[in-house]
């Protein structure tokens, strides 16, 4: 296997081939693709209803693409006609891959892409391919791989530069429009590669083809011998030990900053908790996750005012956000916050989750029941705006709370008005919160970026209030900052409805339903389960399709080519729908999972290597079928296959789900018990699999007042490692029609009666839920 210093080599052989000068320019640019996006300077979104240029994204869907439309750059999308240009004009491509809500791509475009010079540099000597990350994952990961493994560094806006034949050989992040004292200028960049391809073409493809040699040699995943699933107990240590090493013990969290909040390394900790409940590492994991989750629900990456949650905080302290959000945060936090409450009885975190649920109910859902996949980080300060600015939507000055808070406070030890407790509360400052460290372009100068400073107890008592009285007070204040935020201009909503982050969404909403008894979440999980099977589902194929758009009027449109559903699809999809069993019961959920699984099979397995692919086989734009290696903002779909197959074998009694199972985790085994925090989901699959699942069967009319009461109790106990399914005596249905077992439960003394089962073999029957809770805690 070549390594990845191998890798850089390879471009630096490129980089360095021009002498003197030149080549000093080139490696302060290496230097460069090697950090993290780099700051820009100025730049930003303007309005303009004249639009003097338009090119072929014109007839795109895709609201990233579409930004894009009137560009003086002639785009193309990632297509058949953009590579054969290339080919018979012998041209290189450039290849711009981004989102609709990414600050940075806004920042790029205002700076080189609306630039007339630069756009005419780009369409002479080049081929321009835009590309939505999102829409589009596999030309993403394959391009992403290069640039991190030659780089040491990776994000959005991602900038290749491609021979022909679509192999890469140069690439980076943001790049600023003009030379800066450490920064090589993109117009620099461009003119730069033009000339090495008219003069050192041979060199240049020799290069590429270096690259995707080791390229391939790094992506091989696969058994190896006699590979087996590692040990579960050895793997769960080492990734607890290293989330432990990592984790921030003042403010929670994994990392200094930037920070995330991935959900994967606290459902992590919630199993390994429940594996340990009475042991010191057992209450450390659990202390973990829950002081994260408040420390999050303080910070200024929660949204005080309209809910939900931000991408990620640029400091420790989760205070000051990248102000966008996205779908698949809310689905996954609103899963974190139902479970922090199920285990700690704490209402704190409950509330939370139904934070999250209504702003994904309000702002994030079309008519239809699908989910829009995310809101911007830029908006308008004011309708006369000229110029958007990060935040300006969620941001505020003392002044305006000042004004919208005047009422004095009744039974306060003071003479003080509601902005006072409020300002006071959330941290407000007259001069602003907003460290200028965190603030490059002094956006924020002057604003408030709200973060609880206190808790309500100590509030409450500086202000010689009760802490009731203190919360309805603050309840009220926020109340009315979201009526005087419902008058400015709206950051711009991503309205391209995408079926993996739907999956992640259904089960925020069914699994929040279960957990807080609230029916309302479970329906909507329905709604928009119903949806993707109206939408995103091509019955005559059995296939899932990525994505879909809001049209005019309350209509969803599709591409003119529909892009057929990646594993991510499949994955979360599949997962949400088991999920969505549990919370509602109804079979025509595990029905279409099982089929769904069937097909994902089909399409992604790796009958040589084991394990799934990202992408299905045929597709030659495609340089590398990939397989993720890593948990991430949202789970890699290898790690949720795992639990898919081992619910789906115990639902269908299909044994061969269990065998892909354990290939999967053979397939992961090195990494597994080397690096499992990169893991941490398929660390906590190989508990499932070692263990075997638990099946819960209550045996009981759906109705009934008892069999409510046994699925209550279920419910309202962590059990991470089990499947809940309903035996109502309909033989014809599809459980008793794939476990022949289940005839054979009975209910006792004529009550609903639950059976705890494993490979199908049950144990003596309970009736009373008190007794049920006791043995899902064994």
């Amino acid at each position: 296997m070549i390594s990845a210093s191998r890798l850089r080599c390879c471009c630096r052989l490129l980089l360095s081939r021009r002498a003197g000068a030149n080549r000093t320019a080139w490696t302060r640019r290496t230097v460069f693709l090697r950090g993290a996006p780099a700051m820009a300077t100025g730049g930003k979104s303007s309005r303009s209803s004249i639009h003097r240029y338009t090119n072929r994204l014109i007839n795109e869907k895709s609201p990233y693409l579409l930004q894009h439309a009137h560009n003086p750059v002639d785009w193309y999308p990632w297509g058949q006609e953009a590579f054969d240009k290339a080919k018979k004009e012998n041209k290189l491509i450039f290849l711009s891959v981004g989102y609709s809500t990414c600050h940075w791509c806004h920042v790029m475009e205002q700076e080189s892409f609306k630039n007339k010079e630069i756009g005419k540099i780009l369409n002479e000597n080049f081929v321009c391919i835009k590309v939505d990350r999102e829409e589009r994952p596999d030309v993403d990961k394959v391009y992403m791989t290069f640039v991190q493994a030659t780089s040491s560094g990776g994000g959005w806006p991602m900038s290749v530069w491609l021979t022909p034949d679509l192999k890469p050989f140069v690439g980076g992040t943001y790049f600023p429009p003009e030379d800066g004292i450490y920064q090589v200028g993109f117009r620099t960049v461009l003119l730069r590669i033009a000339d090495q391809w008219k003069r050192n073409k041979n060199a240049l493809l020799e290069n590429s083809q270096r690259i995707m040699s080791a390229l391939l040699a790094r992506a091989e995943i696969g058994i190896k011998g006699e590979d087996s699933p590692p040990p579960f107990p050895e793997v769960m240590a080492k990734c607890f030990q290293q989330l432990s090493e990592s984790y921030d013990e003042e403010y929670g969290g994994f990392s200094e900053f930037p920070k995330f909040p991935t959900p994967v390394n606290l459902n992590f900790l919630f199993t390994y908790w429940a594996l340990h409940r009475a042991s010191p590492d057992g209450a450390r994991a659990l202390q973990m996750v829950l002081h994260t989750l408040k420390m999050m629900a303080y910070g200024g990456i929660h949204d005080h005012i309209a809910q939900g949650f931000h991408r990620y905080s640029t400091d420790q302290r989760w205070h000051v956000p990248h102000f966008e959000k996205m779908l698949y945060d809310q689905g996954q936090l609103a899963v974190a916050y139902a479970r922090a409450f199920q285990i700690s009885g704490d209402e704190f975190f409950a509330d939370v989750a139904a934070d999250v649920l209504l702003y994904a109910s309000r702002d994030l859902s079309d008519r239809a029941g699908g989910f829009y996949s995310a809101e911007d980080a830029d908006s308008y300060p004011t309708a006369k705006s000229k110029e958007k600015r990060e935040g300006a939507f969620c941001v505020w000055t003392a002044e305006e709370i000042r004004r919208l808070l005047p009422e004095p406070v009744e039974g306060a030890s003071e003479r003080k008005t509601l902005a006072d407790v409020f300002m006071h509360h959330y941290g407000v400052k007259e001069d602003g919160n907003v460290s200028p460290a965190k603030d490059p372009h002094k956006e924020l100068r002057g604003q408030n970026v709200l973060i609880v400073q206190y808790s309500l107890e100590l509030t409450a008592a500086r202000f010689g209030l009760g802490r009731e009285q203190l919360k309805t007070m603050l309840a009220k204040s926020r109340e009315k900052l979201g009526e005087a935020r419902g008058h400015r201009p709206r950051p711009h909503l991503d309205t391209k409805m995408l079926a993996s982050w739907n999956g992640l969404m259904i089960s925020g909403f069914a699994q929040s339903g279960a957990i807080l008894g609230k029916e309302e979440y479970v329906g909507r999980a329905g709604r928009a389960a119903d949806f993707l099977r109206g939408h995103l589902f091509d019955a005559s194929s059995g296939r899932l399709l990525r994505s879909c758009y809001r049209g005019k009027g309350s209509s969803v449109e599709q591409s003119a080519v529909p892009i057929q559903g990646f594993l991510e699809d499949y994955v979360f999809v599949i997962q949400a729908l088991f999920d969505l069993y549990e919370a509602s019961l109804n079979q025509g959920w595990l029905e279409w999972a099982v089929q769904l699984q069937r097909k994902q099979d089909e399409l992604f397995w790796d009958s040589k290597g084991f394990a799934y692919f990202s992408s299905e086989a045929g597709d030659s734009s495609l340089l590398l079928r990939l397989k993720d290696d890593q948990d991430g903002v949202e789970p890699s779909a290898n790690s949720v296959a795992v639990a898919n197959l081992l619910r789906a074998a115990c639902y269908s009694g299909n044994m061969e789900w269990v065998e892909k199972a354990r290939q999967i985790l053979a397939a992961f085994s090195e990494r597994l018990l080397k690096i499992p925090v990169a893991l941490p989901e398929m660390a906590r699959a190989t508990v499932a699999f070692h263990r075997t699942l638990k099946q819960v069967v209550i045996c009981g009319a759906p109705e009934g007042e008892d069999t409510k009461d046994l699925l209550r109790c279920v419910h309202s106990v962590f059990t991470p490692n089990k499947v809940l399914m309903l035996a109502d005596g309909d033989s014809t249905g599809f459980l008793y029609h794939h476990l022949p077992f289940l005839s054979s439960l009975e209910r006792k003394d004529g009550k609903a009666t639950a059976y705890l089962c494993e490979n199908f073999a049950c144990s003596l029957p309970v009736t009373s839920s008190q007794e049920l809770r006791r043995r899902l805690l064994l």
